[in-house]
Formats: structure tokens, C-alpha cells, sequence
């Protein structure tokens, strides 16, 4: 994922910055709206935002013109919603870009796709589908935190193999090179994803149950993971 610099063509980077843009447009007004609701949420956001830029910043080298790391939006994601996460995945991948070379303001667009939109939706989604399956919390945030930063990683491969289809196999063969590529680090790195995002929930149930308890996701859980 942090597709860098220049790496993607000018078509496909235009392209995938006009597919990110309503998205964050909604999730702007989204966030606007909660923290109106629930100002008192201002603090617990931003933990989640901090979350988000510490793990994505942890890269290991991958494919060449990316690089494998958590993602860490499945955390906010499943605090305040997918939507919540686009806005705060755009700052995040934009300092990163500014301030640590990583990625990239041309391929920010294409970023913000795979990992402030695909990830936290999925996240977010597997969540409800787990809770309304009937099985546990911690459970729930583990496969939600991991599966999300794999779709993340997925998408990220998608738009590698569109950009530069094999020669010989096209499309499908480009993502079978880069999706395996990518899966020797990002597999490990998604499952410590997972369990460390169980353990922040935990700890943030522990002592922080009261301002969960305004969290629709987390409501008439007794505060346990």
C-alpha cells in the first residue's frame, strides 16, 4: 500500500483521486455532524487518527513502487463508522506524503481509495455481519481490523495490476504477481493488526466505557470485549 510517488500513470492517478473525492466529501460532512452530536468524541477521534498514522507509517519494503504495514483504520472505523475514517485517512496519508516521503500526491488519490474507503467499509462491515451473527466482540474486532487492512492490500493490487497488466497473462496474471508478493509480509502484519486492535478496544472499554457507551457500535456491550 502508499503507492509512491509518480509511480501510477496520469490517467489512473486522476482517475482513482475523482473516485476518492465524494467519499470525502461525505465523510467530512459525516464527521462534522457526529462531533456536533457528540463534541465530547473530539479527543476519542483523534486517538483513532493517531492510531491510524503511527501503524501506517511502520512500512516494510514489497512490491516494487509500494510497501507492506498496518493500516490501523479499522480501529476508527468500527469507533465512529467507515464514513468517519475517509477524512482522517486523507490527513493521515497527506503528512505522510509531506513529512516522511511515504506515498505520495500524486498517487494520493489512489491511497486514500485502498485505504481510508476499501478498508474502514469492510471493516466496518464485517463488524455488523459477525455481531449480528451472534458471535463475540473481540472476535468481531479481530477479523474486522485484519480482514480490513487484507482488502486494503487487495485493492492496492488491483490497482497495480490495472496500471501495468503482464505482458503475456494481462490483468490476471499482474495481480497474481502482486497479491502474492504482497501476502508474505501483509498476512503476519494483518493478523498483529487484529490482535493488537483487540487489545486497544479493551483497554478503551476498561476505562473509557462511559464515552463508548455513545458509540452506537459499542452500545449494550458491558463495556467487555
Amino acid at each position: 500500500m502508499h503507492i509512491m510517488e509518480g509511480f501510477l500513470p496520469v490517467d489512473h492517478a486522476i482517475g482513482w483521486s475523482l473516485a476518492s473525492a465524494p467519499f470525502l466529501a461525505w465523510g467530512v460532512h459525516s464527521v462534522r455532524r457526529q462531533l456536533q452530536a457528540q463534541p465530547e468524541q473530539r479527543m476519542l477521534l483523534g486517538v483513532a487518527a493517531a492510531f491510524a498514522f503511527v501503524l501506517s507509517a511502520l512500512k516494510l519494503p514489497s512490491v516494487t513502487g509500494s510497501c507492506s504495514h498496518p493500516t490501523g483504520v479499522g480501529l476508527g472505523a468500527l469507533l465512529f463508522g467507515p464514513l468517519a475514517m475517509v477524512p482522517v485517512g486523507f490527513v493521515v496519508l497527506l503528512f505522510q506524503a509531506l513529512l516522511l516521503a511515504h506515498g505520495g500526491l500524486t498517487t494520493l488519490g489512489a491511497n486514500v481509495f485502498s485505504m481510508a474507503i476499501v478498508g474502514p467499509f469492510v471493516a466496518f462491515g464485517l463488524f455488523r455481519l459477525g455481531r449480528r451473527c451472534g458471535l463475540s466482540l473481540a472476535v468481531c474486532v479481530f477479523a474486522a481490523a485484519c480482514l480490513g487492512d487484507l482488502a486494503t492490500y487487495l485493492t492496492t493490487a488491483i490497482q497495480l495490476a490495472w496500471a501495468f497488466p503482464d505482458p503475456a497473462g494481462g490483468f490476471a496474471a499482474s495481480l497474481l504477481k502482486f497479491g502474492g508478493i504482497f501476502a508474505i509480509t501483509q498476512i503476519p502484519l494483518a493478523i498483529s493488526e487484529g490482535l493488537l486492535t483487540v487489545l486497544v478496544v479493551n483497554t478503551l472499554t476498561r476505562f473509557n466505557a462511559q464515552e463508548l457507551q455513545g458509540l452506537p457500535l459499542f452500545a449494550g456491550n458491558g463495556g467487555k470485549a
